[in-house]
């Protein structure tokens, strides 16, 4: 009974790949596993490569990107708070910092926030992602700049 409770608490401390936040399409509705789904081709259910033909690249960075929105939302909100300003339930007790101001934002790099998400700081842990995730929240964390 433990050992499943404990599995589901270990995988939470990851963020989603992309290719788990392929885009929802409306016959995904009320269907089970796509190996189900005998109306799904395996061209539907397998997100499409990276930098492919069409709209592919595209769908691929917009794949991305909400992968860094959920890990945000997962992740970050409890202590940074939705936009970044150190207020989540959590913020006041560790001392999370106001990621928006710009005093702030310009003492600090992009390599050296994505070096804080990775091997963690003062009170902050460590975070399991990897390389374009990190990136996407720095930029995120930048893209809050004056908010």
């Amino acid at each position: 009974m433990l050992l499943p409770l404990a599995a589901m608490a270990a995988a939470c401390d990851k963020a989603p790949s992309p290719a788990q936040a392929r885009e929802w399409t409306a016959t995904d509705h009320g269907r089970g596993p796509d190996e189900q789904n005998p109306a799904r081709t395996a061209a539907q259910a397998a997100p499409p490569p990276r930098g492919a033909a069409g709209d592919g690249g595209a769908q691929a960075a917009g794949n991305l990107n909400n992968v860094v929105e959920l890990t945000w939302q997962n992740q970050c909100v409890v202590c940074h708070g939705r936009i970044g300003h150190g207020d989540g339930p959590n913020g006041p007790m560790v001392r999370a910092p106001d990621l928006t101001r710009e005093d702030w934002q310009s003492k600090v790099s992009d390599a050296e926030i994505v070096a804080t998400i990775r091997n963690g700081k003062n009170q902050m842990p460590k975070f399991d992602v990897s390389d374009p995730i990190a990136a996407g929240l720095a930029g995120r964390i930048r893209a809050s700049r004056g908010h």
